[in-house]
């Protein structure tokens, strides 16, 4: 590292170590304030409400703490809190027993120490040298019987004053250069272990996703059966059934009618298309064929030409992608580019697909109306559910007046 990253790195560091001095002043009185919360319980049960409040304050605060370590680190720290339900018994169990809780309040007690003893630091790194500099130019104001002092050395002279004071300003650089960001390291560091969930915790919210990702995809499977039951019987057996009537009849008529048999016979024709037609629908649902013919790139090229609104595919080299993802990418292209077309009032739209490692990315861009509700049935709670069966990940923004934008990611080891 040369001494320009150097000296970066260290004003970084210090004034991260700065921030969390101060924020470690704001911290110290917070102890007290739960205590008297907690105090409160037996004062005609206002702690009931006191204490959730004062602990969801605490809360807002270790966010701003998580935020500043996550940034200075160069990765999130995720919150992990549990939702409040209502009613004021409720949120108390809830906000007490809530693990995050526990970790908040001990992330607390350490930063309202560490926050300002290794804040100190970055106040000496920061400031070290410009008083250093001051010190020399102004050591001659000093009373003669008090002299200033740098590096312990009383100042009685020029000399003394450049030879100490070059010596402290080493001093200061190498506290900017190497102390403070070891020290910043060891402060974000700490507050990263205290505010992030234990490994049992991890595994314990992954097992609780997982349970919830499984019941619906288990409850999408059962649904497309039960679409698919529905349209063999209303669709398909409907015209088979038809057809099978037409045929017996054209049997007996035969002998005695042959122009009418032939008729029937053309309309049987006819009607065995139709059985045809329908059956293939319902097979393009459960699997879309252009998906084996064309592959992921080609069925989005042709979902995006289809699409009434004027839509620009961007499609990267994507290597092999296994069916079971395939399939889900082109459900969620083709749904959102529906609900984009029924809903969006948009004039345009864009579809970028491309790979990174093991993970395969979807974003879809409208400049439509925007506010699209997951609760309304826009088909987003759908496309939510077979994303999570594949373990994949969804957002959606979408702010009143747009635009609305879709990233979806789907795991996809090769």
């Amino acid at each position: 590292m040369g001494p320009r990253e150097r000296l970066i790195t260290g004003l970084r560091a210090a004034r991260y170590l700065v921030v969390a001095l101060l924020t470690g002043v704001v911290t110290a009185p917070m102890p007290m304030l739960l205590l008297g919360a907690c105090m409160t319980l037996a004062a005609a049960g206002a702690g009931f409400v006191l204490l959730p409040r004062a602990l969801l304050v605490l809360r807002r605060w270790a966010g701003l703490a998580r935020r500043r370590t996550g940034s200075y680190l160069g990765e999130p720290v995720p919150s992990r809190y549990r939702e409040l339900p209502a009613g004021v018994g409720a949120r108390f169990r809830a906000v007490l027993t809530d693990p995050a809780t526990r970790r908040d309040v001990g992330w607390m007690f350490a930063h309202m120490f560490a926050g300002i003893g290794l804040g100190a630091v970055g106040v000496f790194a920061i400031g070290g040298a410009p008083v250093t500099v001051l010190q020399m130019a102004l050591w001659w104001l000093a009373p003669a019987d008090q002299p200033l002092t740098l590096l312990a050395v009383p100042v009685t002279g020029w000399g003394i004053a450049l030879g100490a004071g070059t010596a402290q300003l080493l001093v200061c650089a190498a506290l900017l250069a190497w102390v403070a960001p070891a020290a910043a390291g060891v402060h974000a560091r700490m507050s990263r272990a205290l505010l992030s969930a234990s490994p049992a915790e991890q595994l314990a919210e992954r097992v609780d996703v997982l349970t919830e990702s499984r019941s619906g995809a288990l409850e999408a499977h059962a649904a497309e059966l039960r679409r698919i039951e529905r349209d063999l019987h209303d669709g398909t057996q409907a015209q088979l059934v038809a057809l099978a009537m037409r045929l017996g009849v054209v049997e007996r008529a035969m002998t005695h009618d042959p122009e009418a048999a032939m008729r029937l016979l053309r309309e049987a024709q006819s009607g065995a298309e139709e059985a045809m037609a329908e059956l293939r629908g319902v097979v393009r649902t459960i699997y879309p064929p252009i998906l084996a013919d064309r592959g992921l790139d080609g069925a989005a090229e042709a979902l995006a030409a289809r699409c009434p609104v004027p839509t620009r595919l961007t499609v990267d080299r994507l290597g092999r992608v296994p069916a079971a993802v395939e399939s889900t990418a082109y459900f969620v292209i083709a749904e959102a580019l529906t609900n984009i077309a029924k809903h969006a009032v948009a004039e345009q739209a864009e579809v970028g697909i491309r790979r990174e490692g093991t993970v395969l990315l979807i974003e879809l861009t409208d400049d439509g109306i925007g506010g699209v509700d997951e609760s309304r049935g826009s088909g987003i709670a759908g496309i939510r559910r077979r994303v999570a069966a594949l373990d994949g990940t969804m957002r959606l923004t979408s702010p009143a007046g747009g635009p609305t934008t879709l990233e979806v990611t789907l795991p996809c080891e090769s």
